[in-house]
């Protein structure tokens, strides 16, 4: 029986172990895939601490992947072997049940499948998902390019796009990490005028580079005064997983401004109630998105060179890999690449 190597984690805060177990063979309504890369993010720590409601042991991580099908399931359709493919974050919630409009997706009727959690992911040689994950990659995109883009890409373009920002308008990213400097990506290349902040001047010249047109040194300015210099932020995309920073540049949005989170910090954000009844201003999140969103995500990357800054290891170095990520050293994302 043909074999493949797979990093898995046998039980909650378990090491990763590096195994052969054989190819899986996709059901009816799935397809397998041929893991060229798979991302790893913060959120594969769900996986490795068993804190995700619905993980189940053996367990392969990994949500950020990127392959080529090379085998389809019964009943699969609009789908072949050969094509080039990415799944992501895609949860599978109803959407329509009392707990999902609540907001409260843990108790969602409808059992959430997610890549790496609830079915293994891509921290493997070859996988098997369902079509309904499935976004098609183009050709422009390597493996290494898109795989990060199934989450941290995702999650900032998506937010983004939806964010009423309009072409023109100030968009100010907070944090310049590895969703911040795909944030500024983006919002450069939807027209924004883009202003990056971060600690200390190490970081400016690379936001520039990639797009931002205005720099505040959080370490040395008042984020909020110089935002609001500028005439105040439409959107400030919130990226850091700090509440103190958030709550630092809350004070720069302009009329109508929007503080939108995408950084899962811990600490609570202060928000002055006159601040947002003054200048009808708002604080929202955003998560990831569907498949569609996904597949959209690349093909704007594609089209307007907006790349993940890897740096890229070998499966058979998975536990080194996701210590790099998970201590913060990384610059800017972490990527898993099949040792063949």
């Amino acid at each position: 029986m043909p074999t493949m190597r797979a990093a898995l984690i046998s039980r909650a805060n378990g090491p990763f172990d590096l195994v052969e177990r054989p190819i899986p063979a996709p059901g009816p309504g799935a397809v397998r895939i041929r893991v060229e890369a798979c991302g790893i993010c913060h959120s594969d720590a769900f996986t490795k601490e068993g804190t995700f409601p619905g993980v189940t042991y053996p367990r392969v991580p990994g949500h950020e992947v990127a392959g080529v099908i090379d085998a389809v399931g019964a009943g699969v359709t609009g789908w072949q072997a050969g094509d080039r493919v990415a799944v992501g974050w895609h949860g599978g919630h109803c959407g329509h049940c009392e707990s999902c409009r609540r907001g409260d997706f843990v108790t969602c009727q409808v059992s959430p499948q997610v890549p790496g959690i609830t079915y293994d992911g891509g921290y493997a040689e070859y996988m098997v998902a369902p079509t309904g994950a499935l976004a098609r990659s183009p050709d422009g995109l390597s493996a290494v390019e898109a795989g990060p883009l199934m989450c941290a890409g995702i999650t900032t373009f998506n937010a983004l796009r939806h964010s009423g920002a309009r072409a023109g308008d100030t968009v100010a990213v907070l944090g310049i990490g590895g969703l911040g400097h795909l944030g500024v990506q983006f919002a450069a290349r939807m027209g924004y005028r883009t202003v990056a902040i971060a600690r200390g001047t190490d970081k400016e010249a690379l936001a520039r580079q990639l797009g931002a047109s205005h720099y505040i040194d959080s370490r040395t300015q008042d984020p909020a005064a110089e935002l609001l210099k500028l005439g105040g932020a439409r959107v400030i995309l919130a990226t850091v997983t700090s509440g103190p920073a958030m709550t630092a540049a809350l004070g720069g949005l302009g009329l109508n401004g929007t503080l939108l989170i995408v950084g899962a910090a811990l600490e609570p954000i202060e928000v002055p109630p006159l601040l947002l009844i003054g200048g009808r201003r708002s604080v929202a999140g955003w998560p990831s998105g569907s498949a569609i969103d996904s597949q959209d995500t690349l093909r704007f990357s594609e089209l307007t060179g907006v790349r993940p800054m890897n740096e890229v290891y070998p499966l058979s170095k998975a536990a080194e890999a996701y210590e790099r990520m998970m201590s913060g050293q990384a610059r800017f994302r972490v990527v898993l690449t099949p040792d063949r």
